[in-house]
């Protein structure tokens, strides 16, 4: 009998046990007389989210509650309490219900550290993790009396359902404020808020200074950020009433795990998370690079784009705290190695220059020199036409920068800092010099003379041309006639007009187009070709100059020795192009488009993007041509629209679809030219004779989900390429032609994966790919939701539902 009583005794305590495990694996509250410390955590219902204690580094002794994925294998909080007050003893701190109802945290000395600070009129409260990622202190006995959420009280990220609102009441504006680095919470210096006097959103550096602005809201978008646009996967919407305005938006894809994050670049992103990769990748962002953020790389350092690491110190300075360097926060900026004792100059060409310049009038660059070191806080001075200096810190520099306004800076160093020269080989350098000099002279006057002669004999030829803004040829239309001997060479007949070969006196080779069906009066035209014709890029054809006389319009352009791209490409020529001399075509095509759409002061989409238009030279760079055309009938978009520009089997799905155009329409036909890149064939040159299954980007999906992706490959190789280039090209060109714009990446987000700066994932199938398959009651298309990504066949009257989440497109890329 009592061996009885002593099992039955022990299964009553196995069974409370369980019970015990059971109740706290499924707990999702916390009510009074409860508490939360240690590793015991919180899940929601449907195991969505988790709530408990946690540290961003193994090292560490600092840790916070808060709100996390439970189904991503990355530790990526939503939501923090305590951000800007860690504690070191987790096993000691205590989240619970405190007596006046709200929920607190106690660290391990029982001081009170966070609390949600509701007011409350409730005998008990209890506070619950929903599967939206919010915790809700609510009634215990009515849920629908909610007295706070952490989904209003928002850290650094979004969460689909939430809102950054801006109360017209109190005049507050909700922020949604970035971690301080990589590891710690901690309020950061960049912020996103509501425009209380605009329908759109800012973001500030350290709430105060506005460096980027969404763009007001236009019912469907904001203007500036075209890619949060409403599809069948998200959906946005901004509500202006008399107490608040605010912006929300949802995910209607419950399979899709998205955020969106004020991040520590200073940049705002919308990730998704990609099971296959087990990574976030970016959708978006903005602003579009790391330098249009004000302050990012603190005082007197500089932000390169072209660099992996967006910041550097100047020359002569290192970063004031290298452990926040290596955690992305480069806000402490940099302190100089020597102090100023013998001063010199450093010079620095191609910068932006910093801001805050005081102009100072002086009679030259001596001058202006003399003027800072006669002042000790003075830290730079530059010289053009004027005089500028810069007193204390220098911030937002920006080295090896492209734009035309970029300027010269003297950076004031130690002369230590600064390389050391021999006396004596300076006075053999004089002395050379002098020689030099006197020989040069002799040559100078031959040069002269000879100069003088040729021209007297080349007057007759042609007239000196005027220039338009110091940069274009303004040709007469008799000289381009004569410089190709009246049109007669013909190198090719395009959409808007035949290109001829010419020569000018100077025996350099230029390519002549007459413009036809053009309808643009003088003045429209020359403001045009002097737009583009200050657009420089070594992947962009250069535009020498124009005329424009009576009714001819022509465009003189280097010329391409190598021709268009299809004649190597697409035709059967003696000269194969080799992988490698492809991959640096593809390259250096969307290096040009994301200068066109990216870096131009403004935003120039190309509409024709094909491989006729680009252009080979001597050596097989690539050249973009007839960019800007499209801008030739006008600057609107929506007037573009009416009169669809481009080429059939290059069309973006929006130019039918009657959408504005955004710059995601060269991606798409970007993308199309990128799958004949690799197949050395039209797209479309299989379709009429075997179906369209036989359409090349289908096969090129299906290839790449099967992992059969160098059967792609143009035969004429011989199978001699880089196989990691060539599934990094098939995967960037399947992302480009996503039927959703908005799941397209940029042109500068294309660069970087061919350059290997960032991985790109496994791409969503297009819609439009979906094809019939031979037995007509089905429909064959590719569920990006099965991890084994095989062929499923499905019904063709599936729930529509079904169908959309198959073509839910996830997120493109992830850093290395």
């Amino acid at each position: 009998m009592a061996l009885r009583n002593t099992t039955f005794h022990y299964l009553l305590l196995f069974l409370q046990l369980c019970l015990t495990i059971c109740i706290s694996s499924a707990l999702n509250s916390i009510s009074t007389n409860q508490t939360l410390s240690g590793e015991q955590q919180l899940t929601s219902e449907a195991g969505n989210f988790t709530l408990g204690f946690f540290t961003k580094s193994n090292s560490s002794s600092k840790f916070y509650i808060g709100i996390w994925y439970s189904r991503v294998s990355k530790l990526n909080p939503v939501w923090v309490a305590n951000r800007a007050i860690p504690v070191s003893d987790k096993s000691k701190s205590v989240l619970q219900i405190s007596q006046d109802g709200n929920l607190i945290l106690l660290n391990q000395d029982k001081s009170h550290i966070w609390s949600t600070n509701a007011t409350i009129s409730s005998n008990s409260t209890v506070a619950v993790l929903g599967d939206d990622g919010s915790l809700v202190l609510r009634d215990e006995n009515n849920s629908s009396k909610v007295f706070w959420r952490s989904i209003e009280d928002p850290a650094d990220t979004w969460l689909p359902g939430g809102k950054i609102v801006f109360n017209k009441t109190t005049g507050v504006s909700q922020k949604l404020i970035s971690w301080k680095n990589s590891e710690n919470p901690a309020p950061g210096l960049f912020s996103l808020e509501l425009d209380p006097v605009g329908r759109q959103y800012l973001l500030k550096w350290n709430g105060t200074e506005t460096y980027y602005k969404t763009g007001s809201w236009n019912g469907e978008i904001f203007s500036g950020v075209p890619e949060m646009r409403k599809s069948y996967i998200y959906d946005f919407n901004y509500v202006d009433d008399p107490q608040q305005s605010y912006f929300i938006y949802y995910v209607n894809d419950s399979s899709m795990i998205s955020r969106f994050i004020m991040d520590v670049s200073g940049q705002i992103k919308m990730l998704n998370w990609i099971d296959i990769s087990q990574e976030w990748i970016e959708f978006w962002f903005k602003p579009s690079t790391p330098c249009e953020v004000t302050r990012l790389c603190g005082a007197f350092g500089s932000c390169t784009e072209q660099a992996d690491q967006s910041c550097s110190c100047l020359r002569g300075f290192s970063p004031n705290s290298e452990e926040d360097w290596n955690l992305s926060d480069h806000s402490g900026g940099c302190k100089r190695n020597i102090q100023l004792q013998c001063n010199k100059f450093f010079q620095m060409s191609s910068v932006k220059l910093p801001v805050n310049g005081q102009s100072l009038q002086v009679g030259g660059e001596d001058e202006c020199e003399l003027a800072c070191l006669s002042n000790c806080s003075c830290t730079a001075y530059s010289y053009s036409t004027n005089c500028t200096v810069w007193y204390g810190e220098l911030i937002n520099l920006q080295d090896q920068y492209s734009e035309s306004d970029a300027g010269t800076l003297q950076l004031r160093l130690n002369a230590a800092e600064l390389p050391s020269s021999n006396s004596k080989k300076g006075t053999k350098g004089i002395i050379l010099g002098v020689v030099v000099g006197a020989v040069a002279a002799c040559l100078v006057c031959v040069t002269v003379l000879w100069i003088l002669i040729w021209r007297r004999k080349r007057s007759k030829l042609i007239t000196a041309s005027k220039l338009v803004e110091g940069t274009l040829t303004a040709f007469r239309y008799i000289e381009l006639q004569r410089i190709t001997k009246n049109f007669s060479e013909k190198l090719g007949v395009g959409g808007f007009g035949s290109v001829f070969k010419g020569v000018l006196p100077d025996s350099t080779a230029i390519a002549v187009k007459k413009l036809a069906g053009l309808s643009q009066g003088e003045k429209q035209f020359r403001t045009e070709v002097s737009t583009i014709g200050t657009i420089q890029h070594v992947n962009l054809a250069r535009l020498r100059g124009f005329c424009s006389e009576d009714s001819e319009r022509l465009l003189v352009y280097d010329y391409m020795p190598n021709g268009s791209l299809d004649a190597h490409l697409l035709h059967n020529t003696s000269h194969v192009l080799s992988w490698s001399t492809r991959y640096q075509i593809a390259l250096g095509t969307a290096r040009g488009l994301a200068y066109l759409h990216e870096k131009c002061r403004d935003c120039i989409i190309h509409c024709d993007i094909k491989p006729e238009n680009i252009l080979l030279d001597d050596s097989f760079v690539p050249k973009v041509s007839d960019f800007g055309l499209a801008k030739l009938m006008g600057r609107d978009f929506s007037r573009v629209l009416t009169t669809m520009r481009g080429t059939r089997g290059y069309l973006a799905p929006e130019w039918i679809s009657g959408v504005p155009i955004t710059p995601k329409a060269d991606v798409y036909s970007y993308g199309m030219m990128l799958f004949e890149i690799i197949s050395g064939r039209r797209n479309t040159e299989q379709v009429e004779k075997e179906g369209p299954a036989a359409f090349f980007p289908r096969v090129a999906a299906r290839k790449l989900i099967e992992g059969e992706v160098l059967s792609l490959l143009d035969p004429r190789l011989g199978g001699e390429t880089n196989e990691e280039e060539v599934i990094r090209a098939c995967k960037v060109a399947c992302w480009c032609i996503q039927d959703d714009e908005a799941f397209r990446p940029t042109m500068g987000l294309v660069v970087q994966i061919l350059e290997g700066v960032q991985e790109v994932n496994m791409p969503a199938i297009p819609r439009s790919l979906e094809v019939f398959s031979e037995d007509d009651k089905n429909i064959v298309f590719f569920s990006d939701s099965s991890s084994s990504h095989t062929p499923q066949m499905n019904s063709a009257t599936s729930n529509s539902s079904q169908t959309k989440s198959t073509s839910s497109a996830r997120s493109l890329t992830r850093e290395e």
